[in-house]
């Protein structure tokens, strides 16, 4: 399965691509971030980032789309920004037949991390432990955009919590931790933090386009 994850937003808009195999395991296509400067027009903005999303679709031809839902913030022009993004990244991928997923921040940080209070931090040394990445995904728009497509391919296929036993294995031992406070910590979050306190990660450091 092969999945667009989109992290929208006018400035910056983090594309990532993975492949997940029947086995769960998720691979690193690509990952794009896309920006638009603001001392452009609102309408020329739109088209440099619908131009860079039609773009990656044909290059990649992802089987579905996993974009971040539109949560109320106190900053008015960063939910008009995303808001317009999100339409765009909608549009081309129904012109195309792609079923398109919304999913809350909160769902994401629970089903890359186990945790959804997770900070982006966490997050991110996630998605390059599972992904089998040499470092976290920068900017963090990328990081999100791949965890928003990993999310969606574990969420449909039910298999969250398995998919993030696989991502902890080999690596440093996800044996019982406990929190500052001495309570247990979930599967996901032990997981989070063996691979957190391991020296490094295996696997090949993918490019990032920026």
């Amino acid at each position: 399965m092969r999945v667009l994850g989109i992290d929208p937003g006018l400035t910056r808009c983090g594309i990532g691509v993975v492949d997940v195999a029947g086995n769960r395991r998720a691979t690193l296509v690509d990952v794009v971030v896309l920006r638009s400067s603001a001392k452009l027009d609102t309408p020329e903005r739109l088209v440099r980032i619908a131009d860079g999303l039609e773009a990656i679709f044909d290059e990649h031809r992802p089987h579905a789309v996993a974009l971040e839902r539109v949560f109320a913030r106190s900053d008015v022009s960063t939910i008009m920004g995303t808001a317009q993004i999100s339409g765009v990244a909608m549009l081309l991928a129904s012109r195309r037949s792609l079923p398109v997923t919304l999913h809350t921040p909160s769902e994401v940080k629970a089903a890359i991390t186990g945790y959804g209070g997770a900070d982006k931090r966490q997050v991110g040394h996630m998605v390059a432990r599972i992904l089998g990445l040499a470092e976290v995904p920068k900017p963090a728009d990328a990081a999100d955009a791949l965890a928003l497509a990993i999310c969606h391919a574990w969420r449909t296929g039910g298999v969250a919590g398995a998919a993030i036993r696989d991502a902890a294995a080999g690596g440093a031992s996800a044996r019982a931790l406990t929190d500052e406070a001495g309570s247990s910590l979930t599967p996901a979050q032990r997981a989070w933090r063996a691979a957190e306190r391991s020296a490094g990660v295996s696997g090949a450091t993918r490019r990032l386009r920026k």
